[in-house]
């Protein structure tokens, strides 16, 4: 598992704006996934789940719970300023995942205003936003010119998805072969429908971002990091 600092954010992780009145908590149970909707197979609410606290196969982050891949790196994006994490990694050889939860109002779909945000950022960066028809709906197809490690400048593709589920929305944003060529199997496209997303019954604003923790164990190595 590795622990990035992000000081500057990126045009296609715009963050959301948040509404100014809070939604109430919701008791009333959620329903599935519909049958053949684009999140039939994935990604999931946890009540739609069995998903049991004790199952070591998976990393509990709050909001969000993954399922560790071989081949697949685990990353956390922790903010410079606050120390907070604000997103969740799954990076392999041919590529990545970039992960955010955000809570949804009870009725209604923030994704449409996201995508207006996150192109206008990508525009403001003298980039490219495109919207094309996805698996999950409508979804950006972004192309960035970024500095490399080698310090020569290059244009970096991804593909930004907004998944609704039950009061929230999962942001992904894929970088690499999935973003380009990606196939139904690939490993980060099942690492992205075995996510589980925990809304939670604490009142959020629309648009604000869900917390996410991490576990003692990580905790620890992410301090001995500094």
């Amino acid at each position: 598992m590795r622990f990035r600092r992000k000081p500057e954010q990126d045009a296609s992780e715009a963050a959301p704006e948040a509404a100014a009145e809070e939604e109430a908590p919701d008791s009333s149970p959620e329903g599935p996934a519909s049958p053949g909707g684009p999140r039939a197979n994935g990604p999931w609410d946890i009540t739609e789940t069995d998903y049991d606290e004790d199952d070591t196969s998976k990393l509990d982050l709050g909001s969000l719970i993954v399922t560790p891949r071989e081949g697949l790196d685990l990353q956390l994006q922790v903010d410079e300023q606050s120390g907070q994490v604000v997103a969740v990694v799954l990076a392999g050889a041919q590529g990545a995942v970039e992960l955010r939860a955000f809570a949804a109002p009870r009725h209604g779909d923030i994704w449409d205003d996201v995508r207006q945000q996150i192109a206008a950022e990508v525009t403001r960066r003298g980039g490219t936003a495109t919207e094309h028809e996805g698996p999950y709906g409508p979804e950006l197809r972004v192309v960035l010119t970024v500095t490399g490690q080698d310090g020569r400048a290059g244009q970096q593709p991804s593909r930004v998805f907004g998944i609704s589920g039950p009061r929230w929305l999962l942001r992904a944003t894929l970088f690499g072969q999935p973003a380009l060529e990606p196939t139904e199997d690939g490993p980060v496209e099942s690492a992205l429908r075995d996510v589980i997303v925990r809304r939670g019954g604490e009142p959020h604003a629309p648009g604000e971002a869900l917390p996410l923790t991490v576990p003692p164990a990580v905790a620890a190595q992410m301090q001995a990091r500094g």
